[in-house]
């Protein structure tokens, strides 16, 4: 993080919210979610955040009004966003397709986009005042399902927040929409991706029959206090370019070395550093949660159509005792994680859904875990509302969920120096952050090994 960013102070003048309703006439209907998207862990509001430059192209056009008219006639093709959400028997989620709207807000800040740093990552200095929390607008019930804010800067450049309710879409999802509102920002008549509902396609069957352990949902109960205290948190973000994947992946044993993925590698080496860090008891059973995609995709087969944007994806998890996970080569924790990712297929989301209800639609277990979610391909850094596209566009922060502190993003990212890589915000205690800085300094020193085996393979994005 720029050092200078990091203290960086500036006055964000907020005009009142609004509600931004369907540009046209809209289906006044009840929608159910599907027994994937209604889980516990899903009902929070997500922000996530694109920084743009001034373009002389632009010149005149004002970024609020050109994003608030692009929203209106987006959300006439995807009008269940300008519902609100109720519950019906058994915690099941519908929208009630009521045409309400989103909110939306308009804002200046004296603040200039250079002033926040070379190289732009969470976690951002003021994102209160960027994503401004409207009071009671955070509820999951009854409340708006998107909040868009628009902050002109003094440069002449705009930050644009968005902010979800996470039951109505996944990444990939959300993404899809804010394509369709940039693609009618530049001009098109409609958006080029037809949006599909089809949540029953993630429905239970009848009756429910669960084929997989999901210990992802083990109930836990926290008997040594484990789930991180918020008070004394601090917030960090670690880069990988080419170079620091090629070390991490040099101490892999020489099989797995060539056979993980990325995500695998990374995801192992932070689950390793971080229960080190943590220093739980030996015995302790620790979680490595990884958000596994379940669409279609490169030798992919999938029954989630094209233009779903629903959430498409699934938890599964990785296990160990902290002992272990602490002094066993980092070989083992990259191929729990890999073995835990494998699992996911048409099946496993079938069984998730049987497990959601016969079970009451649980939170994914949060004592003693870890979740990591791969947004690297989610294409946050391609969306152009006409001044191009984003210095930068994902998650605004790391440790977002209903339980805080429990999560990290891995966000494609371009260094300082140019180099392109991957950025995973960190949320962990003071004490606990700078020992996971020692320990991640050790595997961040090459192995021993031949360079020429450690080309990372290619992974799909997930959540």
């Amino acid at each position: 993080m720029a050092g200078s960013a990091a203290s960086l102070k500036f006055t964000v003048r907020r005009k009142a919210p609004e509600l931004v309703a369907p540009a046209g006439s809209t289906p006044r209907e009840l929608k159910r979610l599907s027994d994937i998207d209604d889980q516990d862990g899903l009902r929070f509001h997500i922000p996530v955040i694109q920084f743009y430059r001034r373009n002389a192209f632009m010149s005149g056009r004002d970024p609020a009004a050109v994003v608030r008219d692009a929203v209106a006639r987006a959300l006439v093709h995807y009008y269940p966003f300008a519902g609100r959400l109720r519950e019906l028997e058994g915690r099941k989620l519908a929208v009630d397709c009521t045409g309400e709207g989103v909110l939306f807000i308009e804002a200046d800040a004296d603040v200039r986009l250079e002033h926040f740093g070379d190289a732009l990552q969470p976690p951002f200095p003021g994102l209160e005042e960027l994503v401004f929390d409207v009071p009671g607008s955070s509820e999951v019930l009854g409340t708006p399902l998107l909040l868009f804010q628009v902050t002109r800067l003094s440069c002449g450049g705009f930050i644009l927040a968005v902010r979800l309710m996470h039951t109505m879409a996944d990444a990939q999802g959300l993404v899809q929409f804010l394509a369709a509102v940039a693609e009618l920002a530049r001009g098109a008549a409609v958006p080029s991706v037809r949006p599909v509902w089809g949540r029953e396609l993630l429905e239970a069957r009848n009756p429910p029959r669960p084929g997989f352990a999901h210990r992802e949902y083990d109930e836990v109960p926290d008997t040594n206090g484990t789930i991180i205290p918020l008070d004394d948190m601090a917030h960090r973000s670690f880069f990988f370019g080419a170079k620091e994947v090629a070390a991490v992946r040099s101490h892999l044993a020489p099989g797995l070395r060539k056979r993980a993925t990325t995500f695998e590698v990374l995801t192992g080496c932070l689950w390793k550093c971080r229960t080190v860090a943590l220093a739980p008891d030996a015995d302790e059973e620790m979680r490595m949660i990884c958000i596994v995609n379940a669409r279609g995709g490169k030798g992919k087969q999938s029954d989630i159509p094209s233009g779903y944007y629903g959430n498409a994806f699934a938890f599964p998890v990785a296990v160990s005792a902290a002992g272990e996970l602490c002094a066993r080569p980092l070989s083992y924790a990259v191929r729990l994680v890999k073995e835990a990712k494998g699992e996911v297929d048409g099946e496993y989301m079938r069984s998730v859904a049987d497990l959601m209800v016969q079970r009451g639609r649980p939170h994914f277990t949060v004592v003693r875990a870890y979740l990591a979610s791969d947004v690297t391909k989610a294409g946050f850094g391609d969306l152009d509302f006409g001044w191009g596209r984003p210095v930068y566009g994902g998650p605004a922060k790391g440790g977002v969920g209903a339980i805080p502190g429990v999560a990290s993003f891995l966000i494609p990212f371009k260094n300082a120096k140019g180099e392109d890589g991957i950025v995973i915000p960190m949320c962990l205690p003071g004490p606990a952050m700078d020992k996971f800085v020692e320990e991640m300094g050790k595997l961040l020193r090459p192995a021993a090994v031949d360079v020429a085996d450690m080309f990372p393979a290619m992974i799909k994005s997930a959540l």
